[in-house]
């Protein structure tokens, strides 16, 4: 409860560290990535070059492990960009799919 005191907005969904490799789009720039935390309701990625969208901007990631996402950017900081999947959008199912059939929980090696 003491998030809710300070004011920190707490999370919807559980999250796993993962180590798939994805490439996010927004219009005619694409960024290849490592979607290094994973949820039913979004992704944070690590990209692996310079990617320019502010927050709100609408964008698709594309992954042989996922296939292709829909979603809004929520935040980028220091090579990192955090993106909400589109709730209409078939996510949910799609990263449930990953999680069943081919994903194995990854610890991390160094930590930020």
């Amino acid at each position: 409860m003491l998030s809710k005191t300070i004011g920190m907005k707490t999370r919807s969904a559980a999250r796993q560290k993962t180590r798939i490799y994805g490439t996010v789009k927004y219009y005619h720039q694409q960024a290849k990535g490592r979607v290094v935390d994973l949820s039913a309701t979004g992704m944070a990625l690590d990209l692996g070059g310079p990617f320019h969208a502010a927050n709100g901007s609408p964008v698709k990631i594309e992954s042989e492990e996922l296939g292709i996402l829909e979603g809004t950017v929520k935040w980028c900081h220091r090579g990192r960009l955090g993106i909400q999947f589109r709730p209409n959008s078939n996510a949910a199912a799609q990263v449930s799919s990953c999680f069943r059939f081919f994903h194995k929980e990854i610890r991390p090696v160094i930590a930020r």
